[in-house]
């Protein structure tokens, strides 16, 4: 499930739809499980990595993608960790976009594992 979520693209927002919630944000939070959801507004995952320059490989790696899909996440960058932040800044909440993000992201971290 969680590849397929990940083969979809990311459709820019436009505004003027709701935010997710309840069951439609319970049921894409199930396929994506490692990142957490807070308040229901946004997503978030904690990557972890042996040393500052495997961290910053992988950031730069999601900054492409980012770039490629439209859909930017917030990062911060540690020694041996990325936190990323995902939402849609356009309604101020979630869309399916963002969990079609998380799961190329995940995808990516599985990649370089």
């Amino acid at each position: 499930m969680t590849e397929q979520l990940a083969d979809k693209k990311c459709v820019p927002c436009r505004g003027g739809v709701p935010p997710l919630k309840g069951k439609e944000l319970d049921a894409l939070h199930k396929i994506v499980p490692q990142w957490n959801v807070i308040n229901e507004h946004h997503i978030t995952r904690v990557f972890t990595f042996p040393d500052f320059k495997q961290a910053l490989d992988f950031v730069n790696r999601v900054g492409a993608l980012a770039e490629e899909q439209g859909h930017h996440p917030d990062i911060v960058l540690a020694w041996g960790k990325a936190e990323i932040t995902l939402w849609t800044h356009k309604i101020d909440g979630l869309t399916e976009s963002d969990f079609i993000m998380a799961a190329k992201i995940d995808r990516l971290h599985r990649g370089a594992s």
